[in-house]
């Protein structure tokens, strides 16, 4: 294994933290517009030109980044070395979508081969679903799927499901519809089973292990109800997404059962089955193909080794620079896309669950301050919400918008003379602007004090090639961060102990520890 260190150790650390932020109100003109920009792949650009970082610091970073050899540490994910050292596990989510640095084989599997054969079988499944030739068991169509899942099997196939539904009924591809249940309040499934027709819906069953307990206490719940229907055979309305060694898979409980492995931790698997079998079912499996093309053409893009020509590994380093040198803990994500409302939340699993790690990967403790915590709403909703506190509050939070130049949808009228795209769009330029040249006033309520700082990525339409692309930047840019703090971004030992001490609170014997008790009472888990 290589040997591996913190970017506080590299030789141009010393030099970064003598930095300081530059003055956006001076330094953000119209040529820098135009010269900061980036290709991310999927037709999507990053522009860092409201970023407060002169060239000098972005050479220090780009020094750093070379020290710490990071591309090559990506070289090592995406080929199978064991970078999730916690749990000792091949990282492979890169495979589901392409090889960018070739195949990987281990054991007599070829990985890739693998991911691509499952992908292929669910377009097959898809399509029997989509034309009709496979039915529920009284006979009618298939009109509504919805995914039983929790964290990564909800988060991410939710965002991008979302993300496109308006894309897919505009093209008129949107023949069967989604919806998801996660939360284990019962309260989340009844209100989905309250709005669909059991004989004309579809269940997937989302659990690797095939023993997560909200997941399968939601699956029993939604059993139960499937049996009140008569003439309903619940085997014929459930599929799984699991692990081949799993107690759901090849299980005649379910009519087809689709596979994922180890080495597809669950923030980052919406790009393999768990996300594959109901985005090919509700936006069509060419769809799905387009959204894996186009996170590749951004796999391929984290490999340029120039870092002003590398959008993910840019953005992650500027992040390490606003996090550790100025001290800024929080990061917010404003798409400008209402197609993006979940967006935002997917990203708090990966980042914060990624990242969120207080020892490096050797044991020891982190000497830097690690993954922000994330925020974030579609604008303009967030105009009229937070936005008071990222303009005037005390504290500077780095900001990441997100816009498009075109509509999902045609239908766009003119009012006072403009399209909703443009006020749209208006807002968004606006507010960049805002941010970072502020705005002086005698009255101190009155005035903006400017140099917040931003980043943009755009392109022309939300479609699924962008949408590809834009999870697979912000999958690499949390890896490289990752990397430069020396941290293991794959595991997530965090979510653990609550785990274990909700089983003992339902454990028969009671949970055994007296403030367990106590609270347990209180909210009648006893």
């Amino acid at each position: 294994m290589s040997v591996y260190k913190s970017i506080e150790s590299s030789t141009s650390w010393a030099a970064l933290l003598a930095r300081q932020p530059e003055n956006l109100r001076e330094a953000l003109t119209a040529d820098r517009v135009h010269h900061r920009l980036v290709s991310t792949g999927g037709g999507l650009s990053y522009s860092y030109a409201a970023m407060d970082l002169d060239e000098p610091t972005i050479n220090l970073l780009a020094v750093a980044a070379a020290e710490l050899d990071l591309l090559s540490q990506y070289k090592e994910v995406a080929s199978g070395s064991v970078m999730n050292i916690g749990e000792k596990r091949m990282v492979l989510h890169h495979l589901l979508r392409g090889q960018p640095f070739g195949p990987v084989i281990k054991d007599g599997r070829d990985y890739g081969a693998f991911y691509h054969s499952e992908k292929d079988r669910a377009g097959d499944f898809a399509r029997k679903i989509r034309s009709g030739a496979l039915r529920g068991s009284t006979g009618k169509r298939f009109e509504r799927v919805v995914q039983i899942g929790i964290g990564g099997s909800d988060l991410g196939p939710r965002a991008l499901y979302l993300a496109l539904e308006q894309w897919a009924r505009e093209r008129n591809l949107l023949t069967v519809r989604a919806s998801f249940i996660s939360n284990v309040d019962p309260d989340d499934a009844n209100a989905i089973l309250a709005g669909v027709d059991p004989e004309s819906t579809l269940f997937i069953l989302v659990s690797k292990s095939g023993t997560t307990q909200e997941t399968l206490a939601n699956e029993a719940l939604v059993k139960s109800r499937l049996a009140q229907t008569p003439g309903i055979d619940p085997s014929k309305h459930l599929v799984a997404v699991t692990s081949e060694t799993s107690p759901l898979a090849r299980n005649p409980a379910y009519l087809d059962s689709f596979y994922i492995d180890d080495y597809i931790g669950g923030r980052y698997s919406a790009t393999s089955a768990v996300g594959g079998v109901i985005l090919s079912i509700t936006l069509g499996p060419e769809a799905f193909s387009a959204i894996l093309a186009g996170a590749a053409e951004a796999d391929l893009a984290a490999k340029e080794p120039d870092i002003r020509r590398n959008a993910a590994l840019l953005d992650a380093l500027l992040g390490i620079f606003e996090r550790d040198v100025l001290g800024r803990p929080c990061v917010a994500v404003l798409p400008y896309s209402q197609a993006l409302s979940r967006f935002p939340a997917h990203l708090q699993q990966l980042d914060m669950e990624s990242n969120g790690k207080r020892v490096d990967r050797n044991g020891k403790p982190s000497a830097l301050p690690t993954g922000p915590a994330v925020l974030g709403e579609p604008g303009t909703n967030g105009q009229h919400s937070f936005y008071q506190l990222l303009h005037q509050g005390t504290d500077v939070i780095p900001l990441q918008f997100i816009g498009f130049r075109q509509n999902q949808t045609t239908y766009d009228p003119l009012f006072e003379g403009s399209s909703a795209r443009r006020k749209l769009n208006a807002n968004l330029t606006a507010q960049i602007v805002a941010f970072a040249k502020g705005k002086d006033d005698s009255n101190p309520g009155k005035q903006f004090p400017g140099g917040r700082p931003s980043t943009l990525i755009f392109g022309e339409e939300l479609d699924p090639a962008a949408l590809g692309a834009l999870l697979a930047h912000y999958e690499n840019k949390v890896m490289f961060q990752g990397f430069a703090w020396n941290i293991n971004s794959f595991d997530q030992e965090g979510v653990q102990l609550g785990k274990v001490l909700t089983g003992k609170v339902l454990a028969a014997g009671g949970p055994g520890d007296p403030v367990l008790s106590a609270y347990a009472g209180l909210l009648g888990a006893l």
